[in-house]
C-alpha cells in the first residue's frame, strides 16, 4: 500500500458569520472554496487535470451551499473539467473526514493527487427555514426514542456537569485560547498558509481573522451569563419535549449546571481550507516536495446523547492503529467547539497543556464547521514546521457522538 503525503495546505481567513457583521457573509459558498483550490493550485503549479478528486466536507448541505459544492468550487476556481468532486457530512468531523478519504484514495492505488477540505458559511445557517438538527425533523421519533440527540451547547454543559469540571476551569481555557491565538496573529504563524479572500469584482473581502477578541479577560468571561439554560426548556413541539428531558431521558437524575457562554464555546464563522496530497510516485515524478505523510486515521462513535466525547477514544484508537504512545506526539489539535470538550481530553489523556492548541482554537478563531477539521490539519502541519518538530495529532467532536482522527509525520 502506498503512503500518502501532504504536500500543501491553505485557508482563508475566518469571518464573523453573521450577515451585516462579517465580511464573508456576502460571499457565495462556493466563492470561498474556490479562492484555497486556486491558490493551492497556483502555489504548486499543478495540471488541475490530474487531479482525481476534490473532496470537501460541507455540513450544511442546503440552500446556497447545497449542489456538490466542492465540485462547484473547482470549476470556479479554473479547474479542468476531468477534476471531479464531491462533497460530505460527518456534522464537525467533515474537514478531517474529507482528508482521510484524500489519503485512503492514495494509499489504496484509486488515485496519485487528491484534494481533501472543506467550506462552510454559517451565516448562511436558516436561510432556508429548515431546523438545524436533523434529530427534530418529524418522522424521527422513533430514533429520538433510542438516541435523544439535544442540542450540542446542552450536552457540553451536561458533560461538564456528570465530569464535575467548574465554569472557572472553562474560562481559563477560553481566556488561554484568545491569548495564544492573539500571540499566533501578531507573530505571523498563520501567515505562510493564509490566502486573502476577493470578492467576484477584485475587491478584498477579507486578509485576516475577523473573529478573535484579544481582549477577553477572566473577569469579563465570569460576567458572561450561561447561553444554554433557556434553551434547554425551550419546548421543541406540542408533547412538551425540550432538550433538557432529551438528556434525562438517559441520565434521569443529572440537574444540569449551566457553564458554557459565548466566550467558552466556538465563534460562528465562515471559512475554508484545502489540503494537496500526493502519492510518493506522483510527487517525485512531478517535483512537489512532501511536507508530511499520514501516519495513522480512523473513526470513532461514542453516546449520541452527550455527543462530544468521542475524542479521547478516537485519539486512543488512531495511537494504537500508528503504534504510538501518547508521548509520541510533539503537538495536539483538538478542535475547542465548546471548552469541557478541549478540557476533558487533557484530563482524561493527562496531557501537558502546552502541547495543545498552541495556537489557539475554536474559542478564539471559530469553527466553519464542514471545514475546521483541514484547518485544524493545516495549522498544526505549519507549527510543526515551526517548531522543527515532527508528529501531531488532529481530532474533533462531532454530532451523533462521532470523533474522526488523524496523526501525521513530517517528511
Amino acid at each position: 500500500m502506498s503512503e500518502a503525503w501532504i504536500i500543501d495546505h491553505c485557508r482563508t481567513p475566518r469571518g464573523i458569520g453573521k450577515k451585516g457583521k462579517g465580511s464573508l457573509a456576502d460571499q457565495h459558498p462556493q466563492h470561498l472554496g474556490a479562492t484555497v483550490l486556486r491558490a493551492i493550485a497556483e502555489r504548486n503549479d499543478l495540471d488541475t487535470s490530474e487531479v482525481g478528486d476534490v473532496i470537501f466536507g460541507t455540513s450544511s448541505q442546503r440552500g446556497r451551499q447545497s449542489g456538490d459544492l466542492a465540485r462547484m468550487a473547482a470549476l470556479e476556481a479554473g479547474y479542468d473539467m476531468r477534476s471531479s468532486g464531491m462533497t460530505l457530512d460527518r456534522f464537525c468531523g467533515s474537514g478531517i473526514t474529507s482528508v482521510n478519504l484524500a489519503a485512503m484514495n492514495i494509499m489504496s492505488g484509486s488515485e496519485d493527487l487528491v484534494i481533501g477540505g472543506g467550506a462552510e458559511m454559517m451565516s448562511t445557517f436558516g436561510e432556508e427555514g429548515a431546523p438545524m438538527s436533523p434529530f427534530l425533523d418529524n418522522g424521527n421519533e422513533a430514533l429520538r426514542a433510542i438516541h435523544p440527540q439535544p442540542h450540542q451547547g446542552v450536552c457540553a454543559d451536561a458533560i461538564a456537569t456528570l465530569e464535575g469540571i467548574e465554569r472557572q476551569a472553562l474560562d481559563t481555557l477560553a481566556y488561554a485560547s484568545q491569548q495564544k491565538a492573539k500571540n499566533a496573529i501578531d507573530n505571523g504563524y498563520f501567515d505562510k498558509s493564509l490566502i486573502a479572500v476577493h470578492s467576484t469584482d477584485g475587491t478584498l473581502a477579507l486578509d485576516k481573522e475577523e473573529f478573535p477578541r484579544p481582549q477577553t479577560t477572566l473577569e469579563g468571561l465570569a460576567e458572561l451569563q450561561p447561553s444554554f439554560a433557556a434553551l434547554a426548556d425551550y419546548p421543541l413541539d406540542e408533547t412538551g419535549l425540550t432538550y433538557r428531558t432529551m438528556v434525562q431521558q438517559k441520565y434521569p437524575d443529572l440537574t444540569i449546571n449551566h457553564v458554557h457562554h459565548a466566550g467558552n464555546s466556538s465563534g460562528v464563522v465562515d471559512g475554508a481550507g484545502a489540503v494537496l496530497l500526493s502519492s510518493p510516485e506522483y510527487a517525485k515524478a512531478n517535483g512537489l516536495k512532501p511536507r508530511a505523510r499520514i501516519k495513522a486515521m480512523c473513526n470513532m462513535g461514542d453516546c449520541p446523547t452527550l455527543m462530544l466525547n468521542a475524542p479521547v477514544p478516537a485519539a486512543r484508537r488512531v495511537l494504537e492503529k500508528a503504534g504510538m504512545a501518547l508521548d509520541d506526539i510533539d503537538l495536539f489539535e483538538v478542535n475547542e467547539a465548546f471548552a469541557v470538550v478541549t478540557e476533558k481530553f487533557i484530563r482524561d489523556l493527562d496531557l501537558d497543556r502546552d502541547k495543545i492548541n498552541v495556537n489557539g482554537g475554536a474559542m478564539a478563531l471559530g469553527h466553519p464547521i464542514g471545514a475546521t477539521g483541514s484547518l485544524l490539519i493545516g495549522t498544526l502541519l505549519d507549527e510543526l514546521e515551526r517548531r522543527d518538530k515532527v508528529t501531531g495529532l488532529v481530532t474533533m467532536c462531532a454530532a451523533g457522538g462521532m470523533a474522526p482522527a488523524i496523526i501525521i509525520e513530517r517528511c
